[in-house]
């Protein structure tokens, strides 16, 4: 009985990586579909979101069972508590790659991004990605260091939205409110999809170590 638990464990650990997988290529798909005004792109980015939805609502119903049925206590209940909460994680990621896809079909066939911005939006882009895929190597080999790494990858993130905030309160703008205040939610995406990349590297250090990375370890 307990070997078929924890193969149950490792089959939504399993899932979570899926996920993660699923997210990173949604990301890198919403940014390209930004950048070159791509509304198939956009479309299918905002498609595949149902099927990440529809995995997490899955993976949320098979923990569930599996406490109802094991009544598991301590690192066992442990590690299904904190697969619930890095799938909100990741469903919620792939939410805001939703909407940065949204924006891209909203404005086509314009490119989306006025041309002076295209530079730090690529650069978000990017970093998002990156972050996103150690995100999910985190989850699943249970790399602490990887897991500390990401607040400094975070640090990258935070740097270039307000970057961009600096651009979009610079005299010169000439886009108007309508742009600004698209750029101004895109920014907020980008930057909101990296904290919970970063949330889930959290979870996955206080799953091993039964505590929370301290700030001086984080800083290294």
């Amino acid at each position: 009985m307990r070997d078929a638990f924890h193969e149950e464990l490792d089959a939504i650990q399993a899932t979570l990586v899926t996920m993660g997988e699923m997210v990173s290529i949604a990301m890198s798909r919403s940014s390209e579909a930004l950048l070159k005004a791509d509304v198939k792109l956009a479309e299918q980015v905002i498609s595949d979101d149902e099927k990440l939805d529809t995995i997490q609502h899955d993976l949320e119903a098979r923990a569930i069972n599996l406490m109802a049925r094991q009544q598991p206590v301590a690192q066992d209940l442990r590690i299904l508590v904190t697969s619930l909460r890095m799938s909100a994680d990741l469903e919620r990621m792939g939410d805001l790659c939703h909407h940065i896809a949204k924006l891209a079909r909203m404005r086509y066939p314009e490119v989306a991004v006025p041309s002076e911005l295209l530079v730090i939006i690529g650069n978000m882009g990017t970093t998002a990605v990156k972050i996103i895929e150690k995100s999910t190597h985190v989850i699943k080999t249970q790399d602490l260091q990887a897991a500390i790494e990401l607040e400094t990858d975070d640090d990258e993130m935070d740097k270039l939205h307000r970057a961009l905030f600096v651009a979009l309160l610079d005299d010169s703008w000439s886009h108007g409110i309508e742009t600004a205040i698209d750029m101004t939610l895109l920014g907020r995406y980008y930057e909101r999809c990296a904290d919970h990349a970063v949330s889930i590297a959290r979870r996955v250090y206080f799953l091993v170590k039964g505590e929370y990375a301290s700030e001086s370890q984080a800083a290294l």
